[in-house]
């Protein structure tokens, strides 16, 4: 597939699946902006490629993100295609965690979603083209332990993503809610090493695993996306049998943690 000629906007592009994004449209021909907090964190994105132009933008700032995508659209041309990939997971369980962290969450995955979307689908709609790749997660499906927060904004993303794809049906602008299980990344490590249950030893899938699956169910006409072996079955699983979800969660969640031996630190 090519994208020469187009221009792509990419949030989150400073790692994980947002610099593969990145990359990989890139290599494809389009004219890549890359947003992500700082103009630090997007060298790797930069360094790939001439056609790669980092901007820096906090997706909580409305204004702020609002005047950034201005700019690419001014500096760049129209957005062909939005990877909405920012997002950020504070662990813990709920009874523990403020008001403001979970706001965060919030702010950042669910209203960051809403705020990118809004700053480019009207020229989607007026040139009546254009993709919207929306990264949710399975968690937007199957809640769980110390993963609360990040589960709640994401199911918001998941009914947004499936709201929005119904309305542009027929307008020639395409949307895909990508819905991955954890995804080997620097959050990944991240959330691993803030809270090691939060996850349980969950095994990771590639971020080219996710993209791929978004990229064909675009071509297929489908509006979600459920990379990695098991996202299906556990899907299926909490709509079916959620008791029974709910009582191996609760297994992992009451068993004894590893003591290290010899006095040794945490792995």
């Amino acid at each position: 597939m090519t994208f020469r000629g187009s221009v792509a906007l990419v949030t989150g592009a400073g790692s994980g699946i947002g610099l593969l994004a990145a990359q990989r449209l890139a290599a494809q021909g389009a004219r890549v902006a890359a947003l992500d907090l700082s103009p630090e964190s997007l060298e790797a994105a930069q360094r790939h490629s001439p056609n790669v132009s980092p901007y820096a933008a906090d997706v909580t700032d409305p204004d702020a993100l609002a005047a950034t995508i201005a700019r690419v659209v001014d500096e760049c041309g129209p957005v062909d295609r939005l990877v909405h990939a920012a997002g950020i997971c504070l662990p813990g369980r709920l009874v523990d965690q403020s008001v403001d962290d979970v706001a965060r969450v919030m702010e950042v995955n669910y209203l960051g979603t809403v705020r990118t979307v809004a700053a480019v689908v009207d020229g989607m709609l007026e040139r009546s083209r254009g993709d919207i790749v929306l990264l949710a997660s399975m968690a937007g499906w199957v809640p769980s332990y110390r993963l609360g927060a990040y589960d709640a904004s994401k199911f918001a993303v998941v009914a947004y993503g499936e709201v929005l794809a119904h309305e542009l049906e027929g307008t020639g602008v395409r949307t895909v809610v990508v819905c991955p299980p954890p995804v080997a990344t620097p959050m990944l490590d991240a959330i691993n090493a803030a809270d090691p249950q939060a996850l349980a030893g969950q095994p990771a899938i590639r971020p080219a695993e996710v993209l791929d699956a978004a990229e064909s169910a675009l071509e297929r006409g489908e509006i979600f996306a459920f990379p990695g072996r098991i996202t299906r079955s556990a899907i299926r699983m909490r709509r079916l049998a959620p008791g029974l979800l709910w009582r191996r969660m609760d297994r992992i969640e009451r068993a004894p943690r590893r003591q290290p031996r010899h006095g040794a630190p945490p792995a």
